[in-house]
């Protein structure tokens, strides 16, 4: 390829900063040409002088080169360089011109027309080199990039294993920009509508200048006179807004409009906006502890780990419209919060936070080395770069400095110790009070947000304004232990969740990482989470203490499958909406909420009462003062038949933020096998519904109970087959469930009630529950159980298939079958299996789980299937009272449902009428 490339401006054509945009500028992503330099030759060969250097390949800017979408896709470290030529002026004759990176990974120098333009280190933080002198006027420019990355051990890398980002992977740009013009501009809010503005303005020449402010269609306006310096000069400013609107994720105003600056014949123009709210904590009533507050009041943060990860782009999003998305999708779930991990996040997502409505923790990215003298250097920069450009975003309300104590930990700090004590020791106090300085640095340059020192793992924390812990806990009786023990053990003073002799404050409570896939041996095993998801919530929300969660994660990555999402952005079934009609996942996100303080399905016999205890959880004043009703309704399947055993409602009085206990409800169980359901909805005044919840009851019965009018039934065990013909066949759930992959068939051999027990058999009927089967490489080449440890965080392949807890969760893609049911060698009927699902309606194949932490096809379920025997077959039945009962799957395979596993508490049933 030739050094001359013309690049095409539709790749990420937007302008990169939404929040800080100037008109005249030239995008300059799209084709470049590249070449890989393994050897370092073209420092030395001069390459960015050469115009006869060749550069052999194209690479598609701003992704990285080891991305698909980069058109290169090889994760190579080392060197490589950039070459593109480019016609293009600014309006204004005069101007300063700047060629601008969003970022590029690790190192980075740039050449213009062969004159260097500048140097950066770090991956992830913008910046700018002023090429104004280097521009040709009217001519064809060329321009030259070396970038370097090595993946040095004091680089800040962050969580990269899912795809790496090398060298340049976030926009490149020119900007023009007047003589005297502003640098940046910090916006400081208070709701009583006060704005303080700190500006930079680098100014030409000493004179005066007038800087004015004009938002929101004059909403908000403000003028001020300069007397400016030669060089930098720093301004600050105050003005208020009446009657101003604030902003929060329910009502998200931006004071949109622009930054102007009139100096000596130069005007510059900034499109710009800022959001009025507040971010704080503070004690409410008598209690000892603080809460999280937004604009003054508290608020209940529902919120998500995205990786911010795109299959084709890694940590570049293809589109603007695909990172509006992201926010939407998480929005529809009802969640109020984003943590973006080990990362700061693209300025036009940002963007669409601010503008749609989520608020954003937003993690610096860590190193993967000792924490020496070079890799706190390193940090530090790429810290402030972070913090300087993502200061005016309204949605970010707190920094992380630090991860799971990733890259803290100093190996063979003490010798001779294990376990725990060794963890604790390779964290040093030298490295505790480096990063304690690191918190207390952040708080002098941003006293407007909430810090994190670290956000924990390993109990230890130093000093945070959130006290903040993770954990992977599957299980309902051992996660509603743990979070009790949590709760508990913060108290002002307390040594727990701290290290080094540090003790907790009274710091708002929130969990900042948790999910169920960890908690799971062998861990990233693709598995249900609506069944785990549900009974989490209502224990977080028990809870007067917590006023937030991170749930472990937005969308599934390349090695982690517990998103809400898949990677591609499809839809996994939560089957709320089967237990509560219109319910779904952001039912459980409302910040008035109905607490069941209960397991998730509990045994109980037939006909028995049952008590439930109700807790009001309150995180937002919307309705204080009201009276609302708690409508409840307890039904079950009938076999196909929803039957409503009791209903009513209760009186809820709605008094002040908080958990207080609302009600303990009676329910009486129906008088036969069920898995029956509580459902419970909240409804204000008019009769709209506020919230909805649910939990469940195996209730356990008797044939004769449910042969009532029905008459008599003859059950026989899934697993009780006579034969079977399928290439590959096990046995699930405890043996309560029996599968079968590709085609093949299950055989029983049915004995129906003699003479002695029912004169006549006038009518068979054949009922079970049933779907596909998908088979696994674990099913077909055997279980393999991997202990994958922090290789996780790097890419390690978490072998999905072979993970013996994997169970594919319902999503978008189905798995078909057909069962054909066979009575004495003669198809009496046919049964399409649209799917082989596993999500929160397999209640029986989760309450019969024998492990929490070892899963077995848990949250699988079927179909109901019934058919009757045509009157001149049951005729020959009534003769002979037996038959031969072969189920028959076509290569979509088939899975059987006994009474302790699936949707319906039924084994295989024949009913004799």
């Amino acid at each position: 390829m030739t050094t001359q490339t013309t690049a095409a401006t539709a790749v990420r054509p937007e302008f990169p900063r939404p929040d800080w945009q100037r008109a005249d500028w030239h995008n300059l992503n799209g084709a470049w040409a590249f070449r890989f330099d393994p050897q370092d030759e073209g420092s030395e060969a001069s390459w960015q002088l050469s115009p006869a250097a060749t550069f052999d390949r194209e690479i598609t800017v701003p992704f990285s080169w080891a991305s698909p979408l980069s058109g290169i896709g090889e994760n190579t470290a080392g060197i490589a360089w950039y070459r593109r030529t480019v016609e293009w002026q600014p309006k204004q004759r005069d101007s300063r011109l700047f060629l601008r990176f969003g970022a590029v990974d690790y190192t980075c120098e740039a050449w213009v027309n062969g004159v260097l333009a500048g140097v950066h280190h770090g991956g992830y933080g913008t910046f700018e080199f002023e090429v104004t002198g280097a521009w040709l006027a009217g001519g064809v420019n060329t321009i030259v990039v070396r970038a370097e990355d090595r993946d040095h051990g004091y680089q800040a890398r962050g969580k990269q294993g899912y795809g790496e980002i090398r060298g340049i992977w976030q926009p490149v740009w020119l900007e023009a920009r007047p003589r005297t013009f502003v640098r940046d501009a910090k916006f400081e809010t208070l709701i009583d509508g006060t704005v303080h503005v700190r500006t930079r303005v680098e100014a030409q020449e000493a004179g005066e200048a007038t800087m004015s402010f004009d938002f929101a269609q004059g909403e908000a306006k403000h003028e001020v006179r300069l007397t400016l310096a030669q060089g930098l000069n720093e301004v600050e400013t105050t003005f208020r807004v009446s009657s101003p609107k604030l902003w929060s994720p329910e009502s998200p105003y931006l004071y949109e409009g622009a930054l102007r600056l009139d100096a000596a014949g130069d005007n510059d123009v900034v499109q710009t906006y800022f959001g009025i709210r507040e971010i704080g904590s503070a004690r409410f009533g008598e209690r000892g502890y603080r809460w999280i507050t937004l604009n003054g009041k508290p608020v209940y943060l529902n919120g998500t780990l995205d990786q911010s990860y795109h299959e084709t782009g890694y940590f570049t999003y293809p589109s603007d419209e695909e990172m509006r998305d992201e926010i939407y999708l998480m929005k529809r779930l009802g969640l109020n919060f984003v943590r973006i991990h080990i990362k700061p996040e693209e300025p036009r997502k940002l963007y669409w936070a601010d503008k749609l409505g989520i608020l954003v923790m937003e993690d610096m990215p860590c190193f993967w080395g000792a924490p020496d003298e070079q890799a706190r250097g390193a940090y530090e920069r790429e810290a402030r770069e972070v913090i300087e450009r993502d200061w005016n975003h309204p949605s970010i309300f707190s920094w992380v400095m630090f991860n799971e104590t990733w890259g803290l930990k100093t190996e063979g700090a003490i010798g001779g110790l294990t376990g725990d004590a060794a963890q604790a020791s390779s964290y040093r106090p030298d490295t505790q009070e480096w990063v304690r300085s690191m918190y207390r640095w952040a708080k002098r340059l941003d006293s407007t947000r909430l810090v994190e020192d670290n956000s924990p793992c390993n109990w230890d924390h130093v000093e945070t304004d959130l006290n903040t812990w993770h954990f992977y806990i599957n299980g309902y009786e051992q996660l509603r232990g743990h979070v009790e023990e949590v709760v508990a053990k913060a108290v002002p003073g307390s040594a727990h969740n701290f290290i080094g002799g540090n003790v907790q404050t009274d710091a708002p409570l929130m969990n900042s990482e948790c999910g169920n896939v960890w908690g799971i041996e062998g861990g990233a095993g693709d598995s249900d989470l609506a069944w785990h998801y549900r009974y989490m919530m209502n224990e977080f929300r028990r809870h007067d203490k917590l006023c937030g969660f991170v749930f472990t994660e937005f969308r599934d990555v390349t090695n982690e499958f517990n998103g809400y999402y898949r990677l591609d952005g499809t839809e996994k079934e939560f089957g709320y909406e089967d237990f509560v009609p219109g319910m779904t996942v952001a039912d459980l996100h409302t910040p008035d909420f109905v607490v069941i303080d209960a397991p998730p399905c509990q045994t109980i016999a037939a006909g028995e009462s049952a008590t439930v205890t109700l807790l009001r959880s309150s995180f937002s004043d919307r309705y204080h003062g009201q009276t609302l009703t708690v409508a409840w309704e307890l039904s079950y399947d009938r076999i196909g038949t929803r039957t409503t055993v009791g209903a009513g409602t209760i009186s809820a009085p709605w008094e002040g933020y908080g958990v207080e206990t609302l009600s303990e409800l009676a329910v009486l169980m129906p008088k036969e096998d069920a898995v029956a359901v509580l459902a419970i909805r909240l409804l204000d005044g008019d009769g709209k519904i506020v919230t909805r919840n649910f939990t469940t009851f195996d209730v356990r019965g008797d044939l004769t109970s449910r042969a009532q009018g029905d008459g008599l039934f003859i059950q026989l065990p899934v697993i009780g087959f006579g034969g079977q013909s399928f290439a590959h066949q096990w046995q699930a759930v405890g043996g309560a469930k029996t599968a079968g992959a590709g085609a093949g068939r299950f055989a029983y051999d049915i004995v129906l009630p003699s003479h002695d027990d029912q004169t006549l058999i006038g009518e068979v009927e054949i009922l079970f529950e049933a779907a596909a089967c998908r088979p696994l490489a674990r099913h077909i080449e055997g279980a393999k159980l991997v202990h994958h440890g922090i290789s996780m965080m790097h890419g390690a392949s978490a072998e999905v298939e072979h993970n013996p807890n994997t169970y594919y969760m319902t999503d978008e893609v189905r798995h078909e079958s057909r069962v054909h049911v066979l009575v004495d060698g003669e198809r009496i009927g046919s049964f399409a299996l649209p799917d082989d699902p596993a999500d929160s309606r397999g209640v029986l194949s989760w309450h019969y789980q024998a492990k929490p932490n070892r899963l077995d096809e848990a949250g699988s379920y079927g179909y109901l299937c019934k058919v009757k025997v045509p009157g001149r077959q049951a005729a020959k039945l009534d003769l002979r009272r037996s038959f031969k009962l072969e189920l028959e799957a076509e290569d979509g395979g088939l899975s059987l449902y006994g009474r302790n596993a699936g949707r319906y508490p039924i084994d295989l049933l024949i009913r004799c009428r």
